[in-house]
This record gives C-alpha cells, structure tokens and sequence, in this order.
C-alpha cells in the first residue's frame, strides 16, 4: 500500500511537469507526454483505489476475525462464569431444598408420631379401664364371697351355740357298752335334747341308798 502511493506521487510529479512543457511548448509531443502521464496516473489511481479497498476489506476481515475470537473468548469466559454460578446456584438450591424437604418432612412425622400416640395412648387408657373394671368385678366378687361365708360360719356358729356338743365317754363307759352290746340287747338312744344333770343323779342315787338302810327290802 505504501509503495502504491508513492508510485502515485511520483507519477503525478510527472504529469505536473508534462502539464508545465505543454503550456510552455505546446507541441504535439508535450501534450502526448501529458496524456500518457495522466493515464499512468488514472491506472495508478484505479489500482489505489483497489488496493484501499482490499485494505479495507481486510481490515474488515481482521476486525471480523477479532470480533469473532473476542465473541469466542467472551463466551467462553461466559460459560465458564455461568457454569461455576450454576454449580454455586444448584448447591444452594439442593440445600434449600434440602432444608424445606428435612423441615416438611419433620412436620409430616411429627404428625404421625402424634398420631401414634395418641393411638396408644388410647390403647393404654382403654386397656386401664379394662383392667380397673375387671379388678372391681373381681372384687366385689370377692367381697360378696367373703360376706357370703361370713354368713354361713355366723349361721354355723350360731347352730353349734344351740345344741352343745356331748361329751366323750370315758374307757369305762366305753368297756361297758361294749360288754352289754355283747350280752344284752343295746339300750335305747338318749334323748337328744339336753344332757341329764349329774349332779340330780347323784341326789338321786343317794336317796336310794338311804331307804335301803332304813327299810327292809320287800318280799317278793
């Protein structure tokens, strides 16, 4: 591009001098030294204007090529920001989300465990009123048994009070029985109604002995 301009300056040097010969001369020569410097000089100004132009176009290029690695590397700073911000971003929402899941699901159990027990609670309360009814049945049961053979011993009690038990016959009474169920007819029961009293049995038995010794037996 450079060297292109200056073969333009050098040629239109020439074409000035040309110019200068033909209006000092005027002859058929200068003029044709004009006219071939002019169009050396057009040629030259034609293969400038192309050349600024593929200059142009190159730079254009150029800016093009830069902006498209600028584009590049901006993008690639790009993602490489949003991908560690993404990776931040997806850390903090797995912890959120974490939390809000462990708190919700915190509430959701604690729900079921007050459920449960309050279920069981239930169970207990139902299983103690159960139990306590069952433990008053049982005893009234006991105390209504109990009152019950209280009444009967305080009724047996009662019967052995009225009829008091006989007294055990000695050895001697026995043997005499026993001979006299041998030898004679057995004697007919007692009464069972009160004892004889011991005591008008020895009066008795006294009396007798005194009207043996004072009256002769009778005849028979």
């Amino acid at each position: 591009m450079d060297s292109a301009a200056k073969s333009l300056d050098a040629q239109l040097d020439r074409v000035a001098r040309a110019r200068a010969r033909v209006q000092k001369s005027g002859t058929a020569a200068a003029r044709k030294s004009l006219s071939s410097a002019n169009a050396k000089a057009k040629d030259l100004r034609a293969k400038m204007a192309e050349a600024k132009t593929a200059l142009a176009k190159a730079k254009a290029m150029d800016s093009v090529r830069e902006a498209e690695e600028a584009a590049k590397q901006k993008i690639a700073e790009m993602t490489e920001k949003l991908s560690a911000k993404a990776e931040k971003d997806l850390a903090a929402a797995v912890k959120a989300f974490e939390s809000r899941w462990t708190r919700d699901r915190a509430k959701k159990d604690a729900k079921k465990v007050k459920a449960a027990e309050k279920k069981a609670s239930a169970r207990v309360k139902a299983a103690a009123k159960k139990a306590a009814a069952k433990a008053k049945a049982l005893a009234k049961k006991a105390e209504a048994k109990a009152k019950a053979e209280a009444k009967k011993a305080a009724k047996k009690a009662k019967k052995k009070a009225g009829r008091p038990r006989k007294k055990a016959a000695t050895k001697e009474t026995a043997a005499k029985k026993t001979t006299a169920r041998r030898g004679r007819p057995p004697k007919k029961a007692a009464r069972r109604g009160r004892p004889p009293k011991k005591t008008a049995a020895k009066k008795t038995a006294t009396r007798k002995k005194a009207a043996r010794r004072g009256r002769p037996p009778k005849q028979q």
